[in-house]
């Protein structure tokens, strides 16, 4: 599904380059469920934009689905993130004029989804998340966790194939993180492949399997993984 190769990513600074990401190369296989982990500046956020099409390598190839992705054209970026991946933002990125219940259903309009489905989608996760008391609040009005959730919530409503989370847990307590860490866990035995950066140890062993990243490069990762 997912085939990074000796992906670079640099910013120049001085006549000198900065490196952020040194020579990754890791595959992903339909249906995985990875935890990227590190220390802070280690690239994690990075290689997570990279593979969600946020961001592009310098140098390297990513291929998605056997499609080279280096130099996208906008319009098919586009595409592939109506259609194909999901995105858990650490700083939320939900529209302040749209109250909760409209921002889960953001994703489905997107997609092309119709209006009774929409509805019956938005309902079952707002009862998920017993979020159904607030669906038409707007997001200055709710918590930092709540907003969290409403962003997690968005996030798995038209169910992508990739599922990309930058520190899903990291705004709430330990009993709602465990309950997102369930649900993307059921999510991912439903099929959904699901790429997350936590910091949390407990929460990457819900993955099957974890890479970990150091000044830039994986450190630690299991052999069956690398790219041949």
């Amino acid at each position: 599904m997912i085939a990074l190769k000796n992906i670079f990513k640099y910013f120049n600074h001085k006549s000198q380059k900065s490196y952020v990401l040194k020579d990754i190369n890791i595959s992903i296989e339909e249906g995985d469920f990875v935890s990227i982990m590190g220390p802070s500046g280690a690239g994690k956020s990075t290689l997570l934009n990279i593979i969600g099409l946020l961001d592009e390598a310098n140098e390297g190839e990513y291929h998605f689905f056997d499609e080279e992705m280096t130099s996208l054209k906008e319009k098919k970026r586009v595409e592939y993130h109506r259609n194909y991946i999901g995105f858990i933002f650490q700083a939320y990125h939900l529209i302040d004029e749209m109250t909760v219940a409209e921002n889960i259903e953001t994703s489905l309009v997107y997609k092309g989804v119709k209006r009774k489905e929409r509805q019956a989608i938005v309902a079952d996760l707002l009862d998920r998340f017993s979020m159904v008391g607030k669906k038409d609040l707007f997001p200055a009005q709710l918590s930092g966790g709540q907003q969290q959730l409403v962003g997690i919530a968005r996030a798995i409503a038209a169910r992508p194939k990739l599922l990309l989370a930058d520190e899903p847990t990291g705004n709430l307590h330990s009993e709602q993180g465990r309950m997102i860490m369930d649900i993307l866990k059921d999510l991912n035995e439903e099929g959904t492949t699901i790429v997350q950066v936590t910091h949390n140890e407990e929460f990457a062993e819900y993955g099957k399997r974890i890479i970990r990243l150091k000044d830039g490069r994986v450190v630690k990762q299991p052999v069956e993984a690398d790219v041949q």
